[in-house]
């Protein structure tokens, strides 16, 4: 098993230079999951990893060994694509097989790791079949099994659940998180679907036009975000944002913008006097309260309800401002009712307008 360490890693084409001081270290058996938007530099990070993509500068580590202008395949790494790779015209074990019979590995052995393997994946009674023979949550597994005979140091995965269906991506990220379990081998996933990165990281690397926004545990990511970048892209529905001034007062701090104003004690959180933030409240924070309720509230005019099965997604306008409440589908509110919604201080977030950096001490 090896760490991976990554010192001011940076990649250029020409003069656009698409990722730039990249810091990270990976423990030993770790499961780290690069996420991030389309274009911020995760599947060029991950291919500088396994050495298909030249390093421009920087140094790059694994099992403390510079690993910079080290072949591929002298890595100690496996990778699982995103397009599974298989060999159409070979069977499945073919295909599982294929990478040590080019290492002329004996055959007897070759027997005992397809058994293996094949057994933690349940490909048992696919063997002789050929990959379009399969469905395509059997050939990503099949494509896995390839990666995991060779028994590399280092797992590697660029998007391969992507082009899975919703329930077949659901069912293969159960079987990567038992596999990373029951393996413990170190382990860098790509991939823009935070579901997954919520579910199968240790930690996750939000990356942004080539920077790094945020690491942390799926945890500390959802709960304190670093900037606004991290609040808005983490959290299905999406959290609320709303521009606002804080003003020192007898009591605190008010927010206030177009139509709203609020008090707060905001002890958790460093704020100027005439700041410009923007508040940070995510849907499943807010509520609608009767009359009595003790924190704080807004009004606002429900315009649209979303059912999502156990919950509903009611939007509602706070002048040009639309805001989000998630809700138990019993408490469903009808279009167009006048409603007043409340929430606690505790749950509030807020960032600097001009920085996008979080004002949290």
């Amino acid at each position: 098993m090896a760490g991976i360490s990554c010192r001011q890693i940076s990649k250029k084409y020409g003069d656009l230079e698409v990722v730039k001081d990249f810091n990270l270290d990976v423990a030993d058996r770790e499961f780290v999951v690069f996420l991030g938007p389309s274009g911020c530099g995760k599947s060029t990070i991950l291919r500088m990893l396994a050495g298909l993509e030249h390093i421009t500068g920087g140094d790059l580590l694994i099992g403390g060994t510079r690993m910079n202008d080290t072949e591929p395949g002298d890595r100690g790494i496996a990778m699982v694509f995103q397009n599974y790779a298989l060999y159409p015209h070979m069977t499945i074990k073919d295909n599982i097989a294929f990478g040590l019979r080019r290492l002329k590995t004996p055959e007897h052995e070759i027997d005992k790791r397809v058994a293996h393997v094949t057994e933690l994946l349940g490909l048992g009674q696919y063997l002789d079949r050929k990959p379009t023979a399969l469905s395509g949550g059997q050939q990503q597994r099949v494509a896995i099994a390839r990666a995991m005979i060779k028994t590399p140091d280092v797992f590697l995965f660029d998007e391969p659940l992507s082009n899975l269906d919703a329930k077949l991506r659901a069912h293969m990220r159960v079987e990567i998180a038992r596999l990373h379990k029951d393996l413990r081998t170190t382990s860098v996933y790509v991939t823009h679907d935070q579901m997954e990165a919520m579910t199968l990281a240790d930690r996750i690397v939000l990356l942004n036009s080539g920077k790094i926004e945020q690491i942390g545990t799926p945890e500390e990511i959802y709960s304190t975000p670093k900037t606004l970048f991290v609040a808005g892209f983490i959290g299905t529905p999406a959290m609320n944002l709303l521009p606002l001034t804080a003003q020192k007062c007898s009591t605190g701090w008010q927010l206030s913008g177009k139509g709203l104003s609020l008090n707060v004690h905001a002890k958790a959180f460093a704020l100027r006097d005439g700041q410009d933030i923007i508040l940070g409240l995510r849907p499943s924070r807010i509520f609608p309260v009767a009359a009595g309720f003790s924190g704080l509230t807004l009004d606002g005019k429900v315009s649209l309800v979303e059912f999502h099965g156990d919950q509903v997604l009611a939007s509602f306008a706070l002048d040009d401002v639309e805001l989000a409440s998630l809700m138990p589908a019993e408490h469903r509110p009808r279009e167009g009712e006048q409603l007043v919604f409340g929430f606690k201080e505790d749950d509030i977030h807020i960032f600097d307008a001009s920085s996008g950096n979080s004002l949290r001490r």
